[in-house]
């Protein structure tokens, strides 16, 4: 993972280049105070008060200094630097106006952000380090970061290198510094115990097992949160095989599973007040003698029996069994992600998790904590007529409607059918992918509600101590 925690530090007075903020409203005020060398070196390079913008200009006899174009100085929002980050040398750095960063100290950092793991022509760049006068919340804004980072880690690992087992060898990583258990299923159990994860996850065996993961962490008589995360880790399609434009990413089908897991860290970091309880079925779903197939009738770990209309709709079939196993935690809250439905991308595009959820005011506070924090939710409905969708004449219900209508809320009820309705559950629909870079956020696997679902948490228990 990409270095993060040395690269945001507390200001103490030390000499550092200055990073003037501008926008429109301020550009015409910069120019009538900056040196005449400044204003043309800004002008050479072309510079506009614009979003995005990063240019070097002479700063007199104290050196040099940056303008970094912003929307808006009086509200950053969380990428306002990310260019900054970039493009500048390696170095020390100040906001000249204003001591604090606020939330552009998450793009700052994730502007450094690198995934070199598999190239050979890297090239390492010097720690561009941002100096706060907020020291207070220097480590929260390192943890999101690093959380951020280790899910886009997670998803643009190779799926030969990111298996079950290694979903597995990540969940006690993360477990073992909290002092939290592990356990889990595979096998003859799996068989018994969740029987839709082992049936999806059966032909890429023995190379890629199942399992299902389980963590647990927190004190007794805390409330239990229970997260679950889709851990498709290869998704061939199974029989109703992908096309080759439609398999090339799947490597990305475990996204869920890695918002899931860096939440947990989130939480076990901080020392959240809660009862911790992290699920993910951990399976590839893959093409052999012995896969699942259309037509076949699997029994649940609830009891329901599902007839498979597409075995390309596995995910909701290893997620209710993961969700069936979190309801009888008697859990407070479960917050489940998954890289479910394409019709969620079709819908909402790749920046908006699709969110559902059978209790307002847990979606309420989760789309106010995505806006808070610039990574938005948008809620979809769960539109119990549409149960009728997927009806089946020889199970309890099919794995897939019969049309291409409302595909992530088809997908959404079914799982719906999987927790007790009394149960405040929200579930985010994910694309976990980035399909073109942007500031601070380059092309492949990003965390998109992550830091939605962190602001849930804080505001639902709220921690005694932020920690430093």
């Amino acid at each position: 993972m990409t270095e993060l925690s040395g690269l945001l530090a507390a200001d103490k007075g030390e000499e550092a280049v200055p990073l003037h903020l501008v926008d429109k409203e301020n550009w015409e005020a910069w120019q009538m105070a900056a040196p005449a060398r400044a204003r043309t070196l800004a002008q050479a390079a072309g510079f506009k008060p614009e979003a995005g913008r990063v240019a070097i200009v002479d700063h007199g006899k104290d050196g040099w200094a940056a303008l970094v174009g912003v929307a808006d100085r009086a509200n950053l929002g969380p990428w306002c630097l990310a260019r900054a980050a970039e493009a500048l040398p390696e170095g020390l750095y100040r906001v000249a106006e204003g001591g604090a960063p606020g939330q552009a100290a998450l793009g700052w950092l994730l502007g450094q952000y690198r995934f070199d793991d598999y190239r050979t022509d890297a090239e390492a760049k010097g720690p561009r380090v941002l100096l706060t006068g907020d020291p207070a919340r220097i480590g929260e804004q390192v943890r999101l970061a690093e959380a951020t980072a280790l899910v886009r880690d997670l998803v643009n690992r190779p799926a030969a290198d990111m298996g079950p087992a290694e979903l597995e060898a990540e969940t006690r990583r993360i477990a073992a510094p909290a002092g939290a258990a592990v356990s889990v299923t595979s096998g003859a159990q799996l068989d018994r115990d969740y029987p839709m994860v082992a049936a999806v996850g059966r032909a890429a065996a023995p190379a890629k097992s199942p399992r299902l993961i389980e963590l647990a962490w927190g004190r007794k008589g805390d409330p239990a949160v229970v997260l679950v995360g889709k851990g498709v880790c290869f998704d061939s399609g199974g029989l109703d095989i992908k096309e080759s434009t439609g398999m090339r990413l799947m490597k990305k089908d475990m996204g869920g599973a890695a918002h899931a897991l860096a939440l947990a860290w989130l939480a076990m970091a901080v020392g959240l007040p809660i009862r911790l309880h992290l699920i993910i079925p951990a399976v590839e779903n893959a093409i052999s003698g012995d896969a699942f197939r259309p037509g076949d009738v699997l029994k649940s770990r609830k009891g329901l029996s599902v007839e498979i209309g597409n075995t390309d709709a596995e995910g909701r079939l290893v997620l209710a069994d993961a969700l069936a196993r979190a309801g009888e935690l008697e859990p407070a809250l479960i917050l489940d992600f998954a890289t479910l439905t394409g019709a969620a991308r079709v819908a909402l595009g790749p920046d908006l998790p699709a969110l559902f959820a059978n209790d307002e005011a847990v979606a309420e506070a989760l789309i106010a904590a995505g806006n808070e924090t610039g990574d938005p939710v948008w809620r979809m409905p769960l539109w119990r007529p549409y149960d009728e969708l997927f009806a089946s004449d020889v199970a309890d219900l099919s794995n897939a409607s019969e049309g291409a209508f409302a595909g992530a809320i088809t997908a959404a009820l079914f799982l719906a059918r999987f927790v007790d309705p009394a149960t405040p559950w929200a579930h985010l629909d994910t694309f976990a992918w980035r399909p073109s870079a942007k500031p601070g956020r380059p092309k492949g696997g990003d965390a998109l509600g992550l830091r939605a679902a962190w602001g849930l948490l804080t505001r639902l228990y709220p921690r005694e101590k932020t920690g430093g």
